[in-house]
């Protein structure tokens, strides 16, 4: 099993002003403060989004990242693609926090995301995110599936794995039909820092709450008789269907 990567070391807790306090209490919760995280190892209950969906892109560094990990470009979660339209599913249990295009106050930023939200507003560019369900997994985790042509849920519904959510697309930023499932816990400290240039373009704030690599949790694909992996389950395209 691979071990989690190194986080960027990000802004402390008890160093965060009242604005960032606030938001990080919105997306945690007065009653999840105390909660003990497990660690990914401990993680059960979780399947493949995308069923038979290939990766294109994995969690890790790459120069098609719009993070930054050690002073490296890096993905913060794993792209998965079969075809347009194709099911995506619940990865685990859960309760459905956002399910449009109006999620990024469930995601783990750090800072404050008004100028953000400010710039979406006044140069009217709401339809140019992704689709995007985040749900509390009801572990310490949040799950969030990006790039959907529609969600089928809505926010506050109860869903268990394997639950249908929503159907793969290219909503967004996005070169072609894929999802891009990515694992965080609103508990965590670590940070991933934010790439400069889509801080300053978007107005977004410059961390966000360390991501976990979602193959610690999900389950191995089949092999077939000779203990080969099966294709869809095998490494990244030459041109990986990214987007943030």
């Amino acid at each position: 099993m691979l071990a989690p990567p190194p986080a960027v070391a990000g802004p402390a807790a008890d160093s965060l002003d009242s604005t960032q306090g606030a938001l990080l209490l919105d997306q945690v919760g007065p009653a999840a403060a105390s909660t003990r995280l497990a660690p990914p190892a401990e993680l059960t209950g979780y399947q493949w989004p995308l069923p038979h969906g290939r990766i294109t892109l994995p969690f890790g560094p790459t120069k098609w990242g719009s993070r930054v990990v050690d002073g490296a470009l890096f993905h913060d979660g794993l792209d998965l693609a079969t075809f347009c339209g194709d099911r995506v599913v619940a990865a685990h249990d859960g309760v459905v926090m956002a399910a449009s295009r109006h999620y990024d106050t469930t995601m783990g930023w750090v800072g404050d995301l008004q100028p953000y939200l400010d710039r979406l507003e006044a140069k009217s560019l709401w339809s140019t995110l992704p689709i995007v369900v985040v749900i509390d997994d009801g572990n310490g985790y949040r799950s969030m599936y990006a790039h959907l042509s529609k969600a089928v849920v809505r926010k506050g519904a109860t869903v268990s794995a394997g639950d249908l959510i929503g159907y793969e697309g290219k909503t967004g930023r996005a070169s072609g039909c894929h999802v891009h499932y990515g694992l965080f816990s609103p508990l965590e400290l670590s940070r991933f820092g934010i790439d400069p240039g889509v801080v300053e373009r978007m107005k977004l704030p410059a961390w966000e709450i360390a991501r976990v690599d979602p193959l610690l949790v999900l389950p191995r694909r089949p092999v077939d008789g000779r203990g080969r992996q099966s294709p869809e389950s095998i490494g990244a395209t030459k041109a990986p269907l990214s987007g943030e």
